[in-house]
């Protein structure tokens, strides 16, 4: 478990990430706020279009134009990044941050061996010599399982399966001794067998470097074997955040209760699963209050009106109105929100 008593290392604060149209401004991330201790593994889960690969594209500096960073700022070891320039930027996140994406073929180039690759890499932001950083490569591919690493130092992105590619690129990702690496998908391209090897590496470096983790997926299959909490994303905003345990067994937003009720449970037969009807707002439509009204079946009348802030919810804060003393004011029916 993370030694969340640590001060953070990565801090997030009321971030906001805009996409410029020419039919007006579209607010793909809104205010979100969340922070990662050493060691810890933060989850980020939610369906596509939710802005959980945008919050990590926007720490990492990746945002693709013409999205940009609007409002709110991130500090990483108390050092704000969001603001530096763009070669400031990339040193840091070759250094400081490492980076794991869903495909690991967009991340190797094809045209270079692996340890070529890891050399260039480990000599770009550390002072060795090549022998030194070669050396360096070789230890890393060990480091990440990659068995004959001295014979496979050599051998180019296409000779590797799958697993074994993702495997290069986590040793690519922590050339550095980065203190934050942003996963982003990581498993997701991989067969199950692999993803839990993939899994208990993330698992063990984060335990081992005292590196924090933010590790962005759809999958809670995922979140529940690999993060010490999870924040919940809805519509660019964070619906739940809590210790994952209590997320995933005492869901406190609708939202959160919706997607740990669609999960079927190893064991149990018959009932039915969970659904939650409608889909999630396009960027140009979120409704008004909250974004998730249209599919909540609790709404009340403050709901479509006002937004809620993430609050205390049991062991979680919940972005819900159920949680604040005046509740979600009258009930409605489903007619009066599709109206």
């Amino acid at each position: 478990m993370a030694a969340t008593n640590n001060p953070p290392l990565l801090e997030v604060r009321n971030l906001r990430v805009e996409f410029p149209t020419r039919r007006g401004t579209l607010l793909a991330v809104d205010d979100v706020s969340f922070e990662i201790a050493p060691g810890e593994v933060l989850g980020v889960v939610g369906e596509s279009g939710a802005g959980k690969s945008l919050t990590g594209n926007a720490i990492i500096g990746l945002l693709e134009p013409p999205g940009r960073i609007a409002a709110g700022e991130v500090r990483l070891e108390g050092r704000r990044i969001d603001n530096l320039p763009y070669e400031e930027m990339r040193k840091v996140r070759g250094a400081r941050i490492g980076a794991i994406f869903q495909d690991p073929l967009t991340s190797l180039n094809p045209l270079y061996s692996v340890g070529r690759q890891l050399v260039e890499t480990i000599q770009t932001h550390l002072p060795l010599n090549a022998a030194a950083a070669r050396k360096r490569a070789l230890d890393l591919l060990k480091e990440v399982g990659i068995p004959g690493a001295e014979h496979r130092l050599d051998h180019y992105p296409h000779q590797f399966s799958g697993g074994m590619r993702q495997r290069v690129v986590i040793a690519l990702a922590l050339c550095a001794g980065p203190r934050l690496i942003v996963a982003d998908e990581p498993t997701t391209a991989l067969d199950v067998s692999i993803q839990a090897q993939i899994i208990a590496l993330l698992k063990r470096l984060c335990r081992e470097h005292g590196t924090a983790v933010m590790l962005v997926t759809h999958d809670m299959g995922v979140i529940a074997e690999t993060a010490d909490r999870v924040a919940v994303m809805y519509a660019g905003r964070v619906a739940e955040i809590g210790p994952v345990r209590d997320v995933i067994k005492n869901a406190q937003h609708p939202y959160t209760k919706g997607l740990m009720g669609s999960i079927p449970h190893l064991g149990e037969r018959g009932g039915r699963l969970t659904q939650i009807d409608g889909s999630m707002p396009r960027l140009n439509a979120i409704p008004k209050g909250c974004a998730f009204n249209p599919r909540c079946t609790l709404r009340g009348q403050r709901c479509l009106v006002e937004r809620p802030e993430l609050m205390a919810a049991g062991a979680s804060r919940a972005a819900c109105w159920l949680h604040d003393s005046r509740g979600v004011g009258a009930p409605i029916g489903k007619e009066t929100v599709d109206a």
